[in-house]
């Protein structure tokens, strides 16, 4: 009798972790979210180090990017209590998607056909180009004002990169980051800064720097913004309609725009707002 018991109980037992087995790949692989209750939770890839898109202030995360990660989230079912953050820097979004560490990744992550080879691609939600940001009675109106002049950027990046390719005038001073080169403009080290436009109206938008720096306006490339997906991910469809749905009710539009107060921003309009290119 005690071991018919034992044996039950065993049965028993395997049988609820399989359950549970099956209902948590369920639960992580559900799409659109609603459909599994209003339990759902996503983990979403964001930077945590740029003002103005994405930005972990001691846990409380900020920028256009979160604004953008948390309406698509909502969209798909999932309230903002059950997204989890998680830190994407450029070098790891590619694993971080592949390992599964991330279900999407929201990080000024441009489309780009050799991505494309790894990962799949939602959007773009925006559509950014390289800029300067200059102080704001400096007479530079674009890159061809740049000769004899010291701009910064970031060690190894393509903005930088770019400048060295094309502008061989231009004294290029490198940094490890964006902060550390709008610092040295601040002290009259440096006479322009160069990345993204948005990348740049965030860091002008910064309280401490409000005022003081204006983004050219002048962009002289397209780096579309995509919401980062695993391969084969069946998500693109429903986050395309959530990204139509934020720029047709104008959420879209306040996010940039409460993102980048203070910086004398605006975006390129030509290509902005996006319309999502075809989930493949």
């Amino acid at each position: 009798m005690r071991n018919t018991r034992y044996a039950a109980a065993a049965v028993a037992a395997i049988a609820a972790l399989t359950l549970s087995a099956c209902g948590g790949g369920e639960s992580a692989e559900t799409e659109g979210g609603g459909e599994s209750g209003g339990g759902e939770s996503l983990r979403i890839g964001i930077k945590f180090d740029q003002p103005g898109l994405g930005y972990d202030e001691g846990g409380s995360y900020s920028g256009f990017d979160v604004d953008v990660a948390k309406y698509v989230a909502g969209e798909l079912g999932v309230s903002e209590e059950n997204i989890e953050f998680v830190e994407a820097p450029s070098a790891n979004r590619e694993n971080l998607l592949s390992n599964n560490q991330v279900d999407m990744i929201f990080a000024t992550y441009s489309i780009t056909d050799t991505r494309k080879e790894t990962v799949d691609f939602a959007g773009p939600y925006f559509v950014a180009g390289q800029d300067l940001l200059v102080p704001t009675d400096s007479d530079i109106m674009g890159p061809e004002d740049l000769e004899g002049k010291n701009l910064c950027s970031v060690t190894g990046s393509t903005s930088a990169q770019k400048i060295k390719d094309q502008y061989p005038g231009v004294q290029l001073v490198e940094q490890p980051g964006y902060a550390e080169c709008v610092t040295a403009m601040g002290g009259g080290q440096i006479d322009a800064v160069t990345t993204d436009d948005i990348i740049l109206a965030g860091l002008a938008a910064q309280e401490s720097n409000a005022g003081k720096f204006k983004v050219v306006g002048n962009t002289f490339s397209e780096e579309k913004y995509g919401v980062g997906l695993p391969k084969g991910s069946d998500r693109c469809e429903d986050i395309n309609a959530a990204i139509t749905k934020m720029i047709d009710d104008g959420a879209w539009e306040e996010a940039i725009t409460s993102n980048t107060e203070g910086a004398d921003y605006t975006f390129n309009a030509e290509l902005n707002p996006p319309t999502p290119e075809p989930c493949a």
